[in-house]
């Protein structure tokens, strides 16, 4: 069965996208069968790796709804080991939609369990917020990463986004955990950004992952030609950083 980690923060601009896109482009090209969840209506992942959001009739959207199983979703990229579940600006209809059905946090979840054997690795990108979809994917998922800035405002939201994770574990998902959270826009010529990790690494300890994702100009390039950083190009620091995070997390569960 599939490992399946949410990639959340409800604080826009942190790289959660960024993350899943790169993430699950070096696990693939790890030789692990990974699935990408596009649960983000802005569709940015789904154009981060090649395919149009505009050109395509159905997508999670529909699986959320029960209208269309999951696997007649599924959509190639190009990296063998890679597939999408892609994502539409309909989707934002479906917090509204699902509001009064039942079991409407499970979703996702339901409609994940026919493929989970088919992949090693499932990742959902989800939205910057903390609505109906982001508990969906939190739901479904076995482990939550959290991307978080090297920034003045790191910390904020973070504690708000830890009490909704708990919260889950709670009352919907008791094997949740949180797997790590993720440095992204690190830079080393800058004081801020040091400070920033050493105070994070002192509050959060062994949650943090050693691997921190730099600023880096061909990480954020990528995603205009709708490829992840080691596709458009593996020697940038960007693409060197999330093979590293790949590693790390494989390591983990081995």
């Amino acid at each position: 069965m599939a490992q399946i980690i949410a990639i959340a923060n409800q604080k826009g601009g942190v790289g959660k996208t960024t993350t899943a896109v790169n993430l699950a482009a070096s696990l693939a090209a790890a030789e692990r069968r990974t699935l990408l969840v596009d649960l983000d209506p802005q569709a940015n992942a789904t154009s981060g790796v090649g395919v149009d959001p505009n050109q395509i009739e159905q997508t999670v959207y529909h699986a959320l709804l029960g209208t269309t199983e999951v696997g007649d979703l599924l959509k190639g990229t190009a990296l063998g080991q890679l597939t999408l579940l892609p994502s539409s600006p309909d989707l934002i209809g479906a917090e509204v939609e699902l509001i009064s059905t039942i079991a409407r946090e499970n979703k996702l979840k339901a409609a994940l369990v026919e493929v989970g054997d088919q992949f090693d690795y499932i990742l959902i990108d989800c939205p910057p917020s903390l609505g109906l979809l982001t508990i969906n994917a939190l739901t479904a998922a076995n482990k939550v990463l959290i991307p978080l800035q090297c920034e003045y405002y790191a910390m904020e939201g973070l504690s708000q986004l830890i009490n909704t994770i708990r919260l889950i574990q709670r009352e919907l998902n008791p094997s949740l955990s949180i797997m790590g959270i993720l440095l992204t826009m690190f830079d080393a010529r800058n004081n801020l950004s040091h400070l920033v990790s050493d105070e994070i690494r002192q509050h959060f300890e062994a949650q943090v992952f050693e691997t921190m994702i730099p600023r880096n100009v061909r990480l954020s390039e990528a995603p205009s030609h709708g490829l992840p950083a080691l596709l458009y190009d593996i020697s940038s620091r960007g693409a060197t950083a999330y093979l590293d995070l790949a590693r790390e997390i494989i390591g983990q569960e081995q």
